[in-house]
C-alpha cells in the first residue's frame, strides 16, 4: 500500500515487500507516505502521529528537530507508526538508495510490532485513537481555557511514568459476593449495656443506640484497614479511580495513561525493535535488494547508523550484533550444557555441529522476550569481549570519565540495571490514610536506582495538586530511610522516628 508514492518507489516497495515476504518476516500491511523535511519534524514532534493534542511540548520538540536538521547535526530517514495498518514516511529529501534501504527496515519494524508479546495488547487503532484525544482535548479547552487545561496536562505529564510495566498482562480481581450474605456484609456484633430485667432491654438498648454504636465499630474497623489492602504500582490508575478530580480532570489524566502504555514496551522493546529492523534491511539489502552502484553508498549510511559513540549504547548496533550473535550461536549448536560446561578455548571457538537452528531461534526471540530479558539472557563474556563494551565512572580527582572496569559481571548488572523497569525508580501506593488523615503514602523500591530529591520533591508537589492532601514518600538515602512530606506549602524530610 501507498500513499503519494511515484512510479519508481512504487516498484522499489514491492519489490522490498517481496523481499521480505521471502525472509518468512509476517508484518501488517504498511502505508507509505511522502514528506519533506519540515513535515517530518511536525509528525515526529507528535511522537510520530499527523494528529496530537495541542501541548508546547510537541512545538518545542518541533524546534528541537528543525534547529538540528538546519544545522546537520542529525537527520530523520524513517518513522513507522505500531498500528493495523502500519503507517510510514519517508524523507522526499533522501536518495533511492535510502528509501529502499528505510523501506526494509520499516517491514523489519511491523513485523515487530505485529509478533512481539509485549505489543499484543496495544491499541492497534492507535492512529484514531489520538484524533479522538484530540478532539476531547480541545472540547475541554474551548470551555474551560488554554492555560486550565494546558497547566493541568503539564502536571499529568509529569507523572506519566508512574505506571506500572506488569498491568497490561494483569487480570484485576472482580468482587466476588458472598454466597451466604448475597453480597452484604455480615452483621456487626454491638455489644449491649446490662440489663437485670429482660422487658427493659428495649429501654436500656434502643435501636437508635445500637445502630450509633455499630456505625463506631465500623468507623474505628475502616481506621484499621489499609486502603489500598495490597501496594498499588499503577499510581496513575488509583489516582483516576480515588483522586477528588472534576470530570474534565479525570478524562484527561485517562487519556495520558492510555497514551503511556501504548508506548511502553516501544520503551521497553528499543533495542531488540531497532535490532531487529537493522538485521532485516542489512539482510534484505546485502542479498537481494542493492544495485553494485549502490553498494559504497549503503555501506556508508549503514555504519553511520551503527556507529557507537563514547558513553552511549547505539540500540541499532547492539540489538542487530546481538541477533547475529544468537543465529551463529544456535546454527553451530554454541548453546547447552556441553558448550557451557567445555574449559578447552580453542574447542570452543573452533565448535560446530551445524544444527541450522539460528533463523528459528532469532524468530522466537524477537517473539517472547523485551530489552532487559533479551539482555540477560543472550548477552555473554564473549560478546562483550568481542564488541568492547566497559563500565565507565567520573573520577573527582581527574575530573573526566574513565573506563572503572571491563568485567563482565559489572557490564552486565549496570546494563540490566539501566533497563529494569525502563530505567525508572520503582514508586508505589502503600496506603492512602496515612495518619488517618487521608494522606497519600508512597515508597520508593530502592532495587539500584536512587531518587533525585529535586524531581522527588516535583512529583510530590504534583500529586497534591491531584490528591488535595499531603503526600509523603518513603526512600533510602545514604543506607538510611527518609520520608520527603509535602502538605501543599513546605517540603519536610523526616526520619521513621520523627513521621508527623
Amino acid at each position: 500500500m501507498s500513499t503519494q508514492l511515484t512510479p519508481e518507489l512504487e516498484e522499489i516497495r514491492q519489490q522490498a515487500e517481496s523481499y521480505a515476504k521471502e525472509y518468512g518476516l509476517d508484518y501488517f500491511p504498511v502505508i507509505f507516505e511522502m514528506l519533506d523535511w519540515n513535515q517530518i519534524n511536525m509528525v515526529a514532534a507528535y511522537g510520530g502521529f499527523p494528529n496530537r493534542y495541542p501541548h508546547w511540548r510537541f512545538g518545542m520538540e518541533y524546534e528541537q528537530l528543525s534547529k538540528s536538521y538546519a544545522y546537520g547535526l542529525s537527520k530523520i530517514y524513517e518513522m513507522v507508526i505500531n498500528n493495523n495498518p502500519s503507517y510510514a514516511y519517508l524523507l522526499h529529501s533522501n536518495t533511492t538508495m535510502d528509501q529502499k534501504m528505510v523501506m526494509a527496515h520499516v517491514y523489519g519494524h511491523s513485523d515487530f510490532f505485529k509478533n512481539n508479546f509485549y505489543f499484543s495488547h496495544t491499541n492497534r487503532k492507535m492512529m484514531d485513537e489520538m484524533a479522538n484525544h484530540k478532539t476531547k482535548i480541545k472540547k475541554y479547552i474551548d470551555r474551560y481555557g488554554w492555560d486550565t487545561i494546558e497547566n493541568f496536562i503539564d502536571i499529568c505529564l509529569s507523572l506519566e511514568n508512574l505506571i506500572d510495566t506488569h498491568a497490561p498482562f494483569l487480570r484485576r480481581e472482580a468482587k466476588v459476593e458472598d454466597e451466604i450474605t448475597n453480597g452484604e456484609a455480615p452483621p456487626i456484633q454491638v455489644k449491649k449495656l446490662k440489663s437485670q430485667k429482660s422487658y427493659m432491654d428495649r429501654y436500656i438498648n434502643p435501636k437508635e443506640f445500637l445502630e450509633a454504636q455499630a456505625e463506631k465499630i465500623k468507623a474505628e474497623e475502616a481506621k484499621q484497614k489499609n486502603f489500598p489492602i495490597n501496594p498499588e504500582n499503577d499510581i496513575l490508575f488509583f489516582l483516576i479511580e480515588h483522586a477528588p478530580l472534576e470530570k474534565w480532570q479525570r478524562s484527561i489524566l485517562s487519556i495520558i495513561r492510555e497514551e503511556a502504555y501504548y508506548f511502553l514496551p516501544q520503551m521497553q522493546t528499543k533495542i531488540m525493535n531497532e535490532g531487529w529492523a537493522s538485521y532485516w534491511h542489512s539482510k534484505i539489502m546485502t542479498e537481494r535488494a542493492l544495485k553494485p552502484s549502490e553498494f559504497i553508498d549503503y555501506a556508508d549510511h549503514h555504519s553511520g547508523t551503527l556507529a557507537m559513540s563514547p558513553g552511549r549504547l547505539n540500540p541499532y548496533k547492539i540489538g542487530i550484533e546481538l541477533f547475529r550473535d544468537i543465529e551463529e550461536r544456535w546454527n553451530k549448536g554454541k548453546f547447552g550444557k556441553d558448550f557451557d560446561d567445555c574449559d578447552d578455548m580453542v574447542v570452543k571457538k573452533k565448535w560446530d555441529k551445524g544444527l541450522g537452528l539460528g533463523r528459528e531461534k532469532i524468530f522466537e526471540v524477537r517473539r517472547v522476550y523485551c530489552d532487559l530479558t533479551f539482555m540477560d539472557t543472550f548477552l555473554t563474556e564473549d560478546f562483550c569481549r568481542e564488541n568492547n563494551f566497559f563500565v565507565f565512572a567520573y573520577d573527582e580527582a581527574k575530573k573526566h570519565y574513565e573506563i572503572a572496569s571491563r568485567e563482565f559481571k559489572k557490564i552486565k548488572k549496570q546494563l540490566l540495571a539501566s533497563l529494569t523497569n525502563r530505567g525508572q525508580p520503582f514508586l508505589q501506593i502503600t496506603n492512602a490514610n496515612y495518619q488517618n488523615r487521608g494522606e497519600l503514602y508512597l515508597v520508593h523500591r530502592n532495587d539500584g536506582m536512587d531518587l533525585r530529591i529535586d524531581y522527588a520533591q516535583e512529583c510530590l508537589k504534583n500529586l497534591f495538586i491531584l490528591w488535595k492532601r499531603p503526600v509523603a514518600l518513603e526512600t533510602r538515602v545514604e543506607d538510611r530511610e527518609k520520608i520527603f512530606y509535602y502538605d501543599g506549602k513546605t517540603f519536610k524530610e523526616l526520619t521513621k522516628e520523627t513521621q508527623v
